[in-house]
């Protein structure tokens, strides 16, 4: 049995929010849950850099560390890590098995989602760690992640309209979802939000009475560096976005030292400077040529891509798929410029948004890109677009899974080539 077939039966239940189901599995498997501190991050966006330094430098710092994060890009096992390393497949095969067989056949199902959060508490309970990551997966008050009543640190990195199907049309719905995560008197750490949601979030950290850090970005200091509130570190991860994710996760640590925590300013800065984040503003090579990959897949995330490409004063490329459910028009306004290419893909093996309509779509937003074409295939895309142009810049972006895909089939591009960009 492999992790993907013994996971499958539990697609069916799709996404069921709510904790009842997930709180009487954990009961059974022995509350795993109550022995194990942990940080807990919401929001839209940001959420896996700021476990992905998290989790680096409470490792660097000598904690036995575990972070649980999703989705995954190639293998789920990338889900669950302790001291940055995956767990095994026979660990992950071993655990969903003991999870499959406590659930009562008379009760309501588990969700993939819960089943895969359980196989996460259970085995960092199991392995005893010092402290857990773990990252809201949809929204926060009902996420399967959110049964720990005494977080150390709860965090909320942003709030812009993603999975507004499910957790609310507007802002301030969306921001009561992920203050959801916040419980009485723990501290909490928040980015910078709109003004909307902050006013539902400030309102419940108030009811709360929970000591709250309102983060401000960090500063840049010098090329790769960046300085919190007299922590000067080393930045690795790209983008302007990642003053604030970098701040966040600071405020985080200096909470953590308050109460007790041993964490140098040593292992701060080497923690940091090892942070990896794959498929986010990573650099790789296609065909001998510079090849931008990021999973920005909503009109925020799709912001802070644009802001970083602005500053490489290249002609564009896009190679585009994007999934049926996210807001197209929102990302092509953030993204497109006039003069640049775009190749539209669909996405395998997910619900795909059609990649002619999308073509269609983008040609009205921004009726002065220079070629707009469609293909079945990413790969046939990327080729057709570094061979035919290779003065350009080719990005892939629009979603997780397609990143996530194009790395399943390159495996030697898993190495973060961040030097690529200088050739």
């Amino acid at each position: 049995m492999t992790i993907d077939s013994l996971l499958k039966p539990f697609q069916r239940f799709g996404v069921h929010l709510g904790l009842e189901r997930i709180e009487r599995l954990l009961a059974t498997l022995g509350n795993p849950h109550h022995r194990i501190p942990i940080i807990h991050v919401a929001g839209t966006n940001g959420k896996g850099s700021v476990c992905a330094y998290l989790s680096a430098v409470l490792t660097e710092a000598g904690y036995k560390v575990g972070r649980y994060i999703s989705p995954h890009l190639i293998d789920w096992t990338e889900r669950i890590c302790i001291n940055e390393k995956p767990i095994s497949t026979t660990d992950l095969e071993d655990i969903i098995q003991q999870i499959q067989s406590a659930i009562a056949p008379n009760e309501e199902s588990p969700t993939q989602f819960e089943v895969i959060t359980s196989a996460a508490w259970f085995y960092f309970a199991r392995s005893q760690v010092d402290i857990a990551i773990i990252e809201v997966g949809l929204g926060g008050r009902l996420d399967a992640t959110n049964v720990c009543s005494n977080p150390l640190v709860s965090v909320i990195t942003s709030i812009s309209r993603e999975h507004w199907q499910v957790l609310g049309s507007t802002l301030a719905e969306i921001a009561g979802e992920k203050a959801g995560i916040l419980k009485p008197a723990c501290p909490a750490v928040i980015g910078k939000l709109p003004d909307e949601a902050k006013a539902v979030v400030a309102a419940r950290i108030a009811q709360l009475n929970c000591p709250a850090i309102w983060v401000e970005p960090a500063q840049t200091i010098k090329e790769g560096w960046a300085n919190y509130q007299g922590i000067e570190y080393p930045l690795p991860l790209l983008g302007q976005i990642q003053l604030m994710n970098s701040a966040i996760a600071i405020a985080s640590l200096q909470i953590l030292q308050q109460q007790g925590w041993k964490i140098p300013i040593e292992a701060i800065q080497a923690g940091m400077a090892k942070t990896r984040w794959l498929g986010r503003l990573q650099w790789t090579t296609w065909n001998n040529s510079p090849l931008l990959v990021d999973g920005a897949h909503n009109p925020a995330a799709a912001q802070a891509l644009r802001q970083y490409v602005d500053t490489l004063n290249k002609p564009i490329t896009w190679v585009m798929g994007i999934l049926s459910t996210k807001e197209h028009d929102e990302i092509f306004k953030a993204l497109l410029r006039p003069g640049e290419h775009l190749y539209l893909v669909p996405v395998p093996d997910h619900s795909t948004a059609n990649p002619e309509a999308l073509a269609t779509l983008a040609a009205s937003i921004c009726p002065k890109l220079t070629r707009v074409k469609t293909f079945s295939d990413l790969f046939a895309a990327l080729d057709k677009a570094i061979q035919d142009y290779p003065e350009r810049l080719t990005i892939l972006c629009g979603s997780l899974y397609l990143v996530g895909y194009f790395l399943q089939h390159n495996p030697f591009v898993l190495k973060n080539s961040s030097e690529a960009k200088d050739k």
